[in-house]
Order: C-alpha cells, then structure tokens, then sequence
C-alpha cells in the first residue's frame, strides 16, 4: 500500500501548536497552585543614626512583622554594617561573617540570626535582646542594612567563613502594635563625627632637552576615617596640569586627559589608601619658570577640614643644551633656535614648531607625536616620494607620446 504524500508546513504547525500549548500550560501551572497563605515579612523599626561618635554604641531596635495570611514556621533576621562599625557582641544564634569588597559593595560585616519560632499574621515582633553596634576610629558614613526572610541566605562566597557568635542566644517577643515596618530591606545610614585628611604630593623633575623623565604625583587619605560615598555625592578627583614644555609619552593609570590636565581617581578611600599617578614626559624644550601641579578637584568635602595639603607643584629643571623659550614659543629642535616668537597658528588654535609642541583640541602632544609613538618624518617622506613619483610618471607619458607614430 503507497505510502501519502507528507505535508511538512503541516508538521511544523502541528508542533508549533502543541508547543505553544504547553508553554502555556506550564506558564499557568504556577499561578493555578499558588500558595496563597504564604507568609509577607518585613522589617523596621529604626531611623537613622546621626552624631555618634568614635567608640560609641548604639542599639538596633529592630522589629519584625508579618504582612502576609500565612505563617512563617522560622524566620532569619540579617544584620550588615560598613567597616565603620562593629558589632559589639554576637548572640549564639547568629552567624558573623567579614565580606571582602566587590560589584561596588563595600567591606562589610553581616551577622544573620535565626529564631525557630513562629511569626503569626498581624502580629509585631522584636528580640528581646536588641543587637549592639560600635562605632569605630575610622567612622565617618556608614551604614546598617537589616533583612529578613523565611529562609535561610546562606553565607556570602565572597567573605570568610561564617562563625557562632558567643553572647546569650535571643528570641523573638510581642511587641507594640503599630511598629511594622513596609520592607523586607532596609538601609540605614549612621553618620559619626569624625575627619579624613585628603593629601595630595607633587614632584620635582630634572633632565634635558629631548629626555624621557618619570614624574609620580600622589593621592593619600590620611585618615582617621574611611570615606564611603553615598548616592548623589559627587566623586573626588585629582586634577594634573603638567610644566609648559614638556608632552606626555603615557600617561598614569586612572588618568583621563581632558582639555589640558589629566583627572585621574581612586581605587580606595580607605584610610591609609594611597594612590600613584606615574606620567612618562618628555622635555622637548626649556621653558623659564615651567611649573605644573596636582589638586584635588573642588567638590565639598566637610568631613576633610585641613585645605593646606590639597595641591602641590610639579617643577622641572632643565639641565644641559637647548634654548629658553617663552611659554607661547617654540623651538625647532635641531639645535635649539627659535623658529618664531609666538609660533605658528595650527587647526584648532594650537602653536606648532619644528621641534615643539602640537596643541589640537586642548590635547598636548609632542613634535613627534609621542603621545600615538608616530612621527611627522615618514609622512614627509612619503610625500616627497609622491612628488617623484608623479614626475616620472609624466615624463614616461610624454616619452611615450613623443614616439608614437602619426
């Protein structure tokens, strides 16, 4: 018996009915079994903390509240705080892990507690103990943020092992009504009074005409107190404006070059943090009076009072051959004469020289482009190379029209 003919358009559709079907189904699994007795925890309780001082404690009034319809058979209760504070002592039924820093969390410590008793509906819980916080030398702007849930988080991969704390275990007991929080997170800032001493080093420079220096420019917090920036604080930055006469080779990690200084940033505003921003310069001339500097950008900061260490110079002496020139000047640099009083006008209102330097756009290179590692000679060349070219070429066409017959 023959075998019918098959319709594959009708195969696919087939397939692709039955499988939306099924997606669909599974889709409305879920909702079709939904708990809806299941327990709606949030956390509350406490405003945020201003005016403590280093060395000074306070309690975590912490409450615990079920929104839902349903039962929580156990509940744990998370405690996480900045490296400005610590807890000062740890109930037997929490887990006190330190987390390394990372996904631009700062270090912090987390102490999770768990209660194996039920949180009914409707009902305000708090422990009978509430957890104590100290606030240490390096305070300035920290934070506490309070979790809870029905399950247990489980510890953080990227911190240490979790350990037992010691003190008394608590428990969770009826509070006053009306203290439910809305949350199942919440953060909490604590502000201590405290400073951190931003500084900034400059450097002195010496070399020659046509030498490649280092110059290492530095940002250190001092202390006493860490820096954490909170949202909607603009960032520090330290600004570098190099001597006149001098172009950058390559400049330091962090560094953006924008308009005729270089901002660079941070990687730590802890205290004792420090941070080196190493420039490659080349002297391409001497510059009478050359002076640069490194500055901390002008954003507030209350918290660092002393003003007197937030910028520094960046000097250069220059030894050996080559000319002075002023600072709109230039030199050619094949023997040290001056090839005009105010330079040349080049693109964008830059000066250039035979020698000196190139300024386009408010970028500063040097007269062989050290900031690319080209140079102008190849492209002379070429263009001279051009210019043979070409005259050969027209002298063979006219040879060649010379000789052929009429």
């Amino acid at each position: 018996m023959p075998t019918p003919p098959r319709n594959p358009r009708a195969s696919r559709a087939a397939v692709a009915v039955f499988g939306a079907a099924g997606l669909i189904a599974l889709v409305a699994a879920p909702a079709a079994f939904a708990d809806e007795t299941a327990p709606e925890l949030v956390v509350g309780g406490i405003e945020p903390i201003d005016g403590l001082k280093p060395g000074g404690t306070f309690d975590v009034p912490v409450t615990v509240a079920n929104k839902g319809t349903g039962t929580a058979d156990k509940v744990w209760v998370s405690f996480s705080v900045t490296r400005g504070l610590e807890f000062a002592e740890v109930p037997s039924n929490c887990q006190v892990q330190h987390v390394r820093p990372y996904d631009e969390m700062p270090e912090r410590w987390t102490a999770v507690c768990a209660f194996d008793q039920p949180v009914e509906p409707g009902v305000v819980y708090t422990p009978d103990k509430p957890l104590r916080v100290k606030a240490l030398g390096r305070a300035l702007n920290d934070e506490l943020r309070l979790r809870v849930g029905d399950a247990d988080p489980g510890a953080d991969e990227n911190g240490d092992p979790p350990v037992a704390g010691t003190a008394p275990a608590v428990k969770l007991v009826e509070g006053a009504a009306g203290g439910a929080g809305s949350a199942r997170v919440v953060d909490v800032p604590v502000t201590s009074v405290n400073t951190a001493d931003y500084q900034v080093t400059g450097a002195a420079l010496k070399g020659s005409v046509g030498d490649t220096v280092t110059m290492k420019a530095t940002f250190t917090n001092a202390g006493p107190a860490w820096v954490m920036p909170r949202q909607g604080d603009r960032p520090v930055s330290v600004v570098i404006t190099l001597p006149a006469g001098t172009s950058v080779v390559k400049r330091g990690q962090f560094c953006q070059a924008k308009g005729k200084t270089y901002v660079c940033g941070m990687r730590s505003l802890n205290e004792g943090s420090h941070e080196t921003y190493a420039f490659d310069l080349k002297i391409d001339k001497r510059v009478a009076g050359a002076k640069g500097s490194v500055a901390l950008s002008i954003e507030a900061r209350p918290f660092d009072p002393d003003k007197a260490n937030d910028k520094a110079d960046i000097t250069v002496d220059v030894t050996g051959g080559g000319s002075t020139g002023s600072t709109g000047g230039s030199t050619n640099g094949s023997g040290g004469s001056t090839s005009g009083s105010t330079g040349s006008t080049t693109g964008s209102g830059g000066t250039t020289g035979d020698g000196g330097t190139t300024t386009t756009g408010g970028t500063t290179t040097g007269g062989n482009l050290a900031e690319t590692g080209s140079s102008t000679l190849p492209m002379a060349g070429a263009a001279a190379a051009a210019v043979v070219t070409g005259a050969g070429t027209l002298l063979i066409v006219r040879r060649r029209r010379a000789h052929t017959p009429s």
